[in-house]
């Protein structure tokens, strides 16, 4: 499907930006390429989640990697 999610843009903006972010700079990037809308009230915290979570879950397989404290990044 095309739909648009939390994780599919979160995976596009850690990829390329190739550097660690925080969620808001996550989020600014996701919003100025239209990759994610909400109408939630935290779309900060709710990014934060996902990554967390899918970290969690996976361990080593997941996407995304803490890379410092509040700061994530795409694991190669």
């Amino acid at each position: 499907t095309n739909e648009k999610t939390p994780d599919k843009a979160l995976a596009k903006v850690l990829g390329d930006a190739g550097a660690p972010l925080n969620a808001k700079e996550i989020l600014d990037l996701i919003q100025a390429e239209s990759l994610w809308k909400t109408n939630g009230k935290t779309p900060q915290a709710t990014l934060y989640a996902s990554m967390l979570r899918e970290i969690q879950k996976k361990g080593k397989d997941a996407r995304f990697k803490k890379s410092e404290r509040g700061k994530f990044e795409f694991a190669k």
